[in-house]
């Protein structure tokens, strides 16, 4: 209760145009919201960039933030929309081919996905072809549904899903080159 009182007077500090509300404000989420931008950019001084843009955006629309639902929540929504608004200003966006049939998705082999490290799991989705780590990204981390998707990336809902598919099919393929090379290790 007291953290949340504290963060609402930071929020109204902010509204007011106090530097000092918005210093603390960032600090309290920069390290997390660096996170989300990472996964969207090409490297860190890219994410910071985004990083940058997303908290001016967040500044700006404090007025809009109704109290509704998590803060926080609010903030990575914005991150995440100024991370591919980032993305489209500052990279050609690779053409997205829509598949008719993509193939069957398989999980990735239990065992590997069990060794497997959260920071390995993130530098591999980090390697995906950019479009590919969008989709991926926008799906499978945010939880946006693939019509939002295409609506996000000016793409359609078909192309959406066979990008989804494509990454799948990448990353299983380095878990599994991935976990080939471990169990050599010990042969």
């Amino acid at each position: 209760m007291l953290l949340e009182h504290r963060l609402t007077e930071l929020i109204e500090g902010c509204r007011l145009g106090n530097r000092k509300a918005q210093e603390t404000l960032y600090k309290l989420f920069a390290a997390k919201m660096l996170g989300v931008c990472l996964r969207y950019a090409t490297d860190k001084m890219e994410a910071e960039d985004m990083l940058q843009n997303g908290f001016i955006k967040v500044f700006g629309k404090l007025k809009d933030f109704k109290g509704e639902g998590s803060f926080e929540g609010w903030v990575r929504r914005i991150m995440v929309h100024s991370s591919i608004e980032y993305y489209r200003k500052h990279h050609k966006m690779m053409q997205l081919v829509e598949m008719d049939a993509p193939g069957a998705e398989q999980s990735v082999n239990a065992v590997a996905a069990s060794s497997l490290e959260a920071k390995d799991l993130l530098a591999m989705i980090q390697t995906l072809p950019a479009g590919y780590r969008m989709v991926f990204n926008l799906y499978a981390m945010e939880g946006f549904s693939h019509k939002e998707i295409g609506a996000m990336l000016q793409i359609s809902e078909g192309a959406s899903k066979s990008q989804l598919s494509r990454a799948r099919t990448i990353l299983k393929e380095m878990v599994n080159k991935m976990e080939g090379v471990r169990y050599e290790d010990f042969g």
